[in-house]
């Protein structure tokens, strides 16, 4: 019997640590683990005990890359409990900043973490040499981003300026109209994004997934919306404990989700929010998807950095909407008082469905949090894909095999933690 082991100490195009080992057998991939070994970071500890409106800056704390979505989803939930409606100029600014963030977050992973997988390159910086004007495109384009949580959030990383019932501060009209600006460049750059990672050469490999994502029945899905799947699934947020559940496992400090009824994985992000709303894009993200060969459904994982572009020029295409038609609000926000409840709400973080609970008492004293991210909802789906398309590739060179094991992680864009360290790999092929 032969035995071969496979590691990698270094991969720096994840965000957070964590590790995979594939176990093969007589030519047929045994068993798969994608090991997240962070020590456990204790939001929801922290949360217990605070009150109520620090949430929204307790949260933020949480992920670098996508602090408004921690953001949005503990107001939302929290609003819910104190029955706070925020509609109107308020509502469409929180629109605004969630365009912000997918368009960071988005374009942050197809130039600099995925696409050099594509193009074969070890890293951004690397593929920059021979692909310059696409990594300053994509340098730009991440920027435009940043520049929306800058103003609407006080600053790009870990935004202050949002607040249950609202924002502490509203933007005048005067201080978006540069900003329009700059979208109308971003969304023809999203365009020439979405051009160019159609001529990558993308493995022929698909999956039956179960798609769960937010569905709202006007709007491509960002803060509000149903939680449904292609599989029949139509639940409020407030019925998600019902119908899901996390479990622990020896090979990782995350918790893994599951469906309560029949334990199976499914998957959330990009790819099931496109199949599941697709007719809610904007008319120019529907035809760019058409014409670089998307079409309405898609299940090739590897595509999914397709699936991230035309989402950029969604968020392009939003963002200016909501600057064209918007109209100062009278008030940034809108006053609450505590009482005691439960409250619930489900966002779209750029990575997939991210779930908040929340308890507090009559003085808005949080008793319990229940933080559910898209990383630990999508890790036994992603060990599904190693196992399902691992054996296809066991003819590659082990160096080739060790991309493509990657890659395959990489199409979920990860969010591990907030930092970039490292992938440790072990194949074992027996």
């Amino acid at each position: 019997m032969t035995r071969k082991t496979i590691k990698v100490d270094l991969l720096a195009r994840v965000e957070g640590e964590g590790a995979l080992k594939v176990v093969v057998r007589d030519g047929k991939v045994q068993s798969a683990q994608f090991s997240i070994f962070e020590p456990p970071r204790f939001f929801e500890a922290f949360l217990r005990g605070r009150h109520f409106a620090e949430t929204p800056d307790i949260v933020a704390r949480i992920c670098g890359i996508c602090p408004v979505a921690y953001q949005m989803s503990g107001v939302h939930a929290l609003e819910n409990l104190l029955g706070v409606d925020v509609s109107g100029p308020v509502r469409a600014l929180r629109r605004l900043l969630y365009c912000g963030e997918w368009i960071e977050s988005h374009v942050l992973h197809i130039y600099m973490l995925h696409a050099p997988d594509f193009l074969g390159y070890d890293g951004g910086v690397q593929m920059a040499r021979d692909h310059g004007a696409a990594v300053t495109r994509g340098l730009q384009l991440k920027k435009v981003g940043n520049e929306i949580l800058q103003l609407l959030g006080g600053r790009e990383i870990h935004p202050v300026n949002v607040r249950v019932g609202g924002f502490h501060r509203a933007p005048r009209k005067r201080e978006l109209r540069p900003l329009a600006e700059r979208l109308k460049w971003a969304r023809d750059a999203a365009v020439e994004t979405a051009r160019w990672v159609a001529t990558f050469d993308f493995p022929e490999r698909e999956r039956d997934y179960v798609f769960v994502a937010l569905r709202h029945a006007t709007e491509y899905p960002f803060n509000a919306g149903r939680i449904v799947s292609n599989r029949g699934l139509d639940i409020s947020a407030s019925e998600y404990d019902a119908h899901f559940a996390e479990a622990q496992v020896q090979h990782s400090t995350a918790l893994h989700s599951y469906f309560r009824q029949g334990g199976g994985s499914y998957l959330t992000g990009p790819l099931a929010r496109y199949n599941l709303n697709f007719d809610l894009l904007s008319p120019l993200a529907q035809d760019i998807a058409r014409e670089i060969g998307l079409g309405a459904t898609c299940r090739n994982p590897y595509r999914s950095i397709m699936v991230r572009a035309v989402e950029t020029i969604y968020a392009c295409d939003e963002a200016l909407r909501v600057i064209e038609t918007y109209e100062e609000p009278d008030r940034p926000f809108t006053p609450v008082e505590p009482r005691a409840g439960v409250g619930y709400a489900a966002t779209e973080a750029p990575r997939g469905l991210l779930y908040h609970r929340y308890r507090i008492d009559a003085q808005g004293m949080i008793e319990d949090a229940q933080i559910v991210p898209p990383t630990s909802q999508n890790q036994a789906c992603l060990e599904e894909d190693l196992l399902d398309f691992v054996g296809g590739f066991l003819d590659l060179p082990d160096d080739e095999l060790r991309h493509r094991c990657e890659q395959t992680v990489r199409n979920y864009d990860p969010c591990i933690s907030c930092a970039t360290h490292f992938l440790r790999l072990d194949m074992d092929r027996g």
